[in-house]
């Protein structure tokens, strides 16, 4: 494991990105940086985090053995690690928000963003990133949003917590690698945030629609039980779920 340390950089997916186009970079080569100025998340939503208070990291994995159309297992594996590390960390009530914003109750804690790295068709590698409210107190205008000091009470040493995160990475990545992949589903779908519970969906023309979440497609999409007794499916584009 290769760690790269710097004190700010614009985003740890765009250096690894960078990278990439010169040559593979190490398996689990990590880059952390105290601070991000252009970090960002699902569907260009911008991502900010206190200089010093929070992990935002992106994380390097080769993937020779993977196919391009499981790339949605990827995404189902590293949200599973971190709620793996943060169980470590006793934070409470742990969940997944589709499609894989780590949650305790209903307050968000981590985000992640997935750029797989594909050249000629195939899946060369996977640049993980993801930004963990780990101290942090104060959130302006983001009500959802909270850390792990916030919700335990307990001030946290960010290299202990980057140190359980890639443990975790690894062993979800041997899952992977050993095609364990219903068991990565099953236990994804069974931490999914309001699964089987009444849910407010907004769609992508700002209409709003009543469901029930019952799982993922195997390339990723939401499987709702909808007001009219069907199950539809929608890709991320399409829908959002209300809090």
């Amino acid at each position: 494991m290769y760690i790269i340390k710097l004190n700010a950089i614009d985003s740890t997916n765009t250096y690894l990105k960078d990278l990439s186009t010169v040559a593979l970079p190490i398996d689990y080569t990590v880059v952390v940086a105290e601070l991000q100025t252009k970090g960002r998340g699902q569907m260009g939503a911008k991502w900010k985090a206190e200089s010093g208070k929070n992990l935002t990291a992106s994380v390097f994995k080769r993937l020779p053995y993977f196919s391009i159309t499981e790339q949605f297992y990827i995404s189902m594996a590293v949200s599973l690690a971190l709620i793996k590390a943060l169980r470590t960390f006793k934070i409470p009530q742990l969940r997944i928000k589709w499609p894989n914003d780590i949650l305790s109750a209903d307050t968000k804690l981590c985000g992640i963003l997935i750029e797989n790295v594909i050249k000629n068709n195939n899946l060369q590698g996977s640049i993980i990133g993801f930004g963990l409210n780990v101290n942090q107190k104060f959130y302006n205008n983001l009500p959802q949003a909270s850390s792990m000091s916030l919700v335990s009470g307990v001030i946290y040493n960010k290299d202990e917590v980057l140190s359980e995160v890639l443990k975790q990475l690894k062993i979800h990545f041997d899952l992977l690698e050993s095609k364990q992949f219903l068991e990565i589903k099953t236990e994804y779908e069974s931490l999914l945030f309001r699964k089987n519970k009444p849910s407010t969906f907004r769609t992508s023309k700002n209409d709003s629609f009543s469901g029930i979440i019952q799982g993922v497609t195997e390339n990723g999409q939401l499987q709702v039980w909808t007001e009219d007794g069907v199950i539809k499916t929608f890709d991320l584009k399409e829908i959002k779920l209300m809090y």
